[in-house]
C-alpha cells in the first residue's frame, strides 16, 4: 500500500513540476519578446533624440538581457528533454550579467542628469571587474573539468 502511495505521489509531483517548467517557458519567451521591444523602443529613441553613441551602448544592455534569457531558454529545453539542469547556466548567467553592468555603468554615469548626483565610482567598477575575472575562471573549470584535471 505504502508503494503505491509513494509512486502516485511521485508521478503527481512530476507532473506538477512538468507543468511548472512549461509556465516557466511561457514566461521566458513573453520576456524575450517585451525585451526585444524595449531594444528597439530604445533604437528608435536614440535614433529619434539624436544621441547615438549613448543609446547604441544603452540597448546593447538590453541585448545582455535577451543572451540570459536565451541562456535560460536553452537551459529550460535541455531540462525538459532530459531532465538534466547544468551550473554551467548560472555562471553563464552571472558572467553575462556583469558584463553588461560593465558596459551600463558608465553609459548611466555620462548620461545622468546634473542633479542626480551620480558619480563614476572606480572602486566598485574594479570589483565588477574582479568579480567578471572570478566568474571567468569559474566558468572555464566548470566547463571543461577534464582538462584542468590532465594538467
Amino acid at each position: 500500500m505504502k508503494a503505491n502511495f509513494d509512486d502516485w505521489l511521485v508521478r503527481q509531483l512530476r507532473a506538477f513540476n512538468h507543468v511548472l517548467h512549461l509556465l516557466l517557458a511561457i514566461a521566458l519567451v513573453v520576456a524575450s519578446f517585451m525585451v526585444i521591444w524595449q531594444f528597439a523602443s530604445e533604437v528608435i529613441d536614440a535614433v529619434g533624440t539624436g544621441h547615438l553613441a549613448q543609446g547604441f551602448l544603452r540597448s546593447m544592455g538590453t541585448l545582455f538581457i535577451v543572451w540570459t534569457l536565451s541562456a535560460l531558454i536553452s537551459a529550460e529545453i535541455n531540462y525538459v528533454q532530459s531532465g538534466i539542469f547544468y551550473v554551467l547556466v548560472f555562471v553563464e548567467v552571472a558572467l553575462i550579467t556583469l558584463l553588461r553592468q560593465l558596459i551600463i555603468e558608465p553609459v548611466q554615469t555620462a548620461t545622468a542628469l546634473p542633479d542626480a548626483q551620480q558619480q563614476f565610482n572606480p572602486l566598485h567598477y574594479a570589483l565588477l571587474l574582479a568579480a567578471l575575472l572570478i566568474v571567468g575562471v569559474l566558468h572555464r573549470l566548470v566547463r571543461h573539468p577534464q582538462n584542468e584535471l590532465k594538467r
